[in-house]
C-alpha cells in the first residue's frame, strides 16, 4: 500500500465532477436512512446523502470519482455515519460486507478491494480504528451485543498488529505493513475519541493516546502545522513525502486537527487550536498547504474548510466554526467527490452534534 491519496485524488474535485454527477449509486438500491431521530438536521441529512450516494446494495462504500474502488476507509466512514444517524439496516449492510470481503485472518481489513476481489491486502490502521469505533457506537446505540463482540475484536487486532512502542507511550502506525523501524505514521490515523471509547474496554488505549499525542506535539513542534505522514524512529519523528507526494499538510493531514477538536481531552482541543493561525492563511479552502500554512496549490477542497472549522471551534468560536462547516458544504455541492462527502458530513457529526457520542461530564 505505497499511496492512499495523492494530488491526482486531491484534484478530484475537478476533475471527476461530472462523473460524479453521471453515476449515482442511489438507483443501485442502497437502503433508505429511517426517519430523523432528534440529531441536528443538517448533520442527518448530510449523512443520508453520502449513503444515498455512494452505497451500493450490498454493502460496499464506491468511491465512484477515484475509480470505483472500494477501500476499508469508505467502509469504516459509511459504518460511522450509519451508526450516527440509527440507520441499523445500512450499518449491517455495510458491516456484513466488509466482514465477508475485507476481514484478515489477523482480525484487520485489507485495504483495498476492486472488481470482485481485494488487491492490496495489507491493512490501515484509520481504517480499521474507526470500524471498531463504529462497531462499539452500534451496539450501545442498537442494542447489538453481537457488533460490541465485534468492535472488541478488531480494536485489539488494533493493538497487537498496528502500535509499537514509541516517545511517550505506543503510538498506533499507519498499518501492518508500517511496523518495521523506521516506521511510518499518518497522524490524521489517530482518534482521540476512538480510543477514549475504546479504553473502557482495555486500559492499552489510553497509553496509545498519550503516545500519539506526543507525536502531534513533536510534530507541529518543529512546523506550524502537521505533514502527512512521518518517519518514527524511536523517540525520533520526522516529517517525510509519500510516494510521489512531498512532505506537505494535504488531505490526509487536514483530519488531523478535525480528530483532535472532536476529543474530549482537553490536552488534544489546544493541539487543535494551536493551528487556527496557519490555517487562517487565505485561501481557507486550499486542498494542499505547505507545513507553514501557504498554499500549495490552486484547488479547493471541502475538508480543507472542515479543518478550519476544527481550529476555530477548538479556539472558542463556535459561529466561525459553524460557518465553516457550511461553507464546506457548499463547495461539496458544486464540486461532489466520495472524499468531501464524507468530511461534509463527518464534521458535521464530529463538530456540531453529539450523534457519534457525548464526552462525559466532568
Amino acid at each position: 500500500m505505497a499511496t492512499r491519496r495523492g494530488l491526482v485524488a486531491g484534484l478530484v474535485v475537478v476533475v471527476f465532477v461530472a462523473v460524479v454527477t453521471a453515476w449515482r449509486l442511489h438507483a443501485d438500491g442502497a437502503k433508505e436512512s429511517p426517519p430523523d431521530s432528534g440529531i441536528a438536521g443538517v448533520a442527518t441529512e448530510h449523512g443520508r446523502s453520502f449513503l444515498r450516494e455512494y452505497l451500493a446494495s450490498d454493502g460496499r462504500v464506491v468511491r465512484i470519482d477515484e475509480g470505483g474502488d472500494v477501500v476499508s476507509e469508505g467502509q469504516a466512514y459509511g459504518m460511522l455515519i450509519a451508526a450516527a444517524i440509527d440507520d441499523e439496516p445500512n450499518f449491517r449492510l455495510i458491516w456484513s460486507w466488509t466482514q465477508t470481503n475485507l476481514l484478515r485472518s489477523d482480525g484487520l481489513l485489507a485495504w483495498r478491494w476492486y472488481e470482485g476481489g481485494v488487491t492490496d491486502a495489507n491493512s490501515a490502521s484509520d481504517a480499521d480504528l474507526d470500524a471498531a469505533r463504529a462497531l462499539i457506537l452500534a451496539g450501545d446505540r442498537f442494542g447489538a451485543p453481537d457488533l460490541t463482540s465485534h468492535g472488541r475484536r478488531l480494536a485489539a487486532a488494533v493493538l497487537d498488529g498496528e502500535t509499537r512502542p514509541g516517545g511517550d507511550g505506543y503510538v498506533m502506525v499507519a498499518g501492518n505493513w508500517a511496523t518495521a523501524h523506521p516506521q511510518q505514521v499518518n497522524a490524521s490515523y489517530f482518534s482521540p475519541r476512538a480510543e477514549q471509547e475504546l479504553a473502557r474496554f482495555d486500559a492499552r488505549w489510553s497509553t496509545v493516546s498519550t503516545g500519539n499525542r506526543g507525536v502531534i506535539e513533536r510534530l507541529i513542534q518543529q512546523a506550524p502545522l502537521p505533514p502527512d505522514w512521518a518517519e518514527l524512529n524511536g523517540d525520533a519523528i520526522s516529517a517525510v513525502g509519500h510516494g510521489s507526494a512531498p512532505v506537505q499538510f494535504g488531505l490526509d493531514a487536514a483530519r488531523v486537527p478535525i480528530r483532535l477538536a472532536e476529543s474530549c481531552a482537553h490536552e488534544d482541543r489546544e493541539l487543535a487550536a494551536a493551528m487556527r493561525i496557519p490555517l487562517s492563511v487565505q485561501p481557507s479552502a486550499v486542498g494542499i498547504r505547505h507545513l507553514d500554512g501557504s498554499a500549495a496549490v490552486e484547488w479547493k477542497h471541502p475538508i480543507a474548510l472542515v479543518a478550519r472549522a476544527a481550529v476555530l471551534l477548538a479556539a472558542g468560536d463556535g459561529p466561525g466554526s459553524a460557518r465553516a462547516l457550511d461553507e464546506s458544504a457548499a463547495l461539496q455541492a458544486r464540486y461532489p467527490s466520495y472524499y468531501g462527502a464524507a468530511w461534509v458530513a463527518l464534521g458535521d457529526l464530529m463538530l456540531r452534534s453529539s450523534a457519534l457520542g457525548e464526552c462525559p461530564r466532568a
